[in-house]
């Protein structure tokens, strides 16, 4: 009976093992980081994309300081820089206060990290930029042809409250370069406070996307004090998004008529965006 009971044992314990070594495999095959296979496109010389992302890491609920760390969801940010970089330009990374992008450690975990993560973890040149990023402040976005808002918890923080971020977009978006403006999941909340030149939203009418409510329901992280589908709504957007058994396993990208305003769902669409976002500039 013992030896029985060793062996059910041992058998369970391989059991649990194997299921641990292909459990990033079972969330790949779930819909998480999904492989692109989509067109890509090779741009002429001297085009520009500016990525920008949170200051805040910290998941607090409003009025506190103290929680669990977060920032930047990782594959947001490295999935569309990569893409750009592969396009032949060259990406500068800012954020809301510059200095340490602050990077969410969920991202990094062995189910979730992705080959472009793997790459940044050995890129001194892009480790640079997230350590040392640009603020906001002192950049003009008018030399950019791509300005990319980068999601992730810490975005709900402070891109939606940001005057300085909602402004230089409103300006770029009227500017000589015209440029395509996107964001992944928690980035739209940087839109939406950009106004056209008449004072109203400027993304009101338009389709658009960011996480669903229902995404952050799921996860439970319904402490943070802005959530991208609500906050699009009421900015006018006309929201649009896929949903799954759980929507951390859905992805969606958004493109509105003018093709100037491109967004993806949350952490399973940075790719398909900054593509889309590649391709439409390789047409102009």
């Amino acid at each position: 009976m013992k030896k029985a009971l060793l062996k059910i044992g041992a058998a369970c314990i391989a059991l649990f093992a194997a299921f641990i070594l292909a459990l990033p495999t079972i969330m790949h095959s779930l819909g998480l980081h999904p492989e692109y296979t989509g067109e890509t496109h090779q741009l002429p010389a001297g085009k520009r994309a500016l990525v920008v992302t949170t200051s805040h890491g910290v998941l607090s609920a409003p009025g506190e300081t103290t929680g669990e760390a977060t920032g930047i969801a990782i594959s947001e940010l490295t999935h569309p820089y990569y893409s750009y970089l592969e396009a032949g330009m060259k990406v500068d990374v800012a954020s809301i206060k510059g200095g340490q992008v602050p990077v969410d450690p969920g991202g990094l975990r062995r189910t979730a990290i992705t080959p472009e993560d793997t790459r940044y973890l050995n890129d001194p040149a892009l480790i640079a930029k997230v350590e040392n990023s640009l603020p906001i402040d002192d950049v003009d976005f008018n030399q950019y042809d791509i300005i990319f808002l980068v999601g992730g918890w810490g975005a709900a923080y402070d891109l939606g409250y940001s005057e300085v971020l909602a402004n230089k977009i409103g300006e770029a978006y009227y500017g000589p370069k015209e440029p395509l403006i996107g964001s992944v999941c928690h980035g739209a909340l940087g839109l939406i406070n950009v106004k056209d030149r008449e004072g109203n939203k400027l993304i009101a009418g338009r389709a658009m996307t960011g996480v669903t409510d229902k995404q952050v329901k799921e996860l439970g992280i319904e402490l943070t004090p802005m959530h991208p589908e609500t906050e699009l709504r009421r900015a006018g957007a006309v929201f649009e998004s896929q949903t799954a058994f759980r929507d951390v396993f859905a992805t969606h990208v958004a493109i509105d008529a003018e093709q100037r305003f491109i967004t993806g769902q949350n952490q399973n669409s940075g790719m398909e965006t900054a593509q889309k976002m590649i391709a439409i500039i390789a047409r102009r």
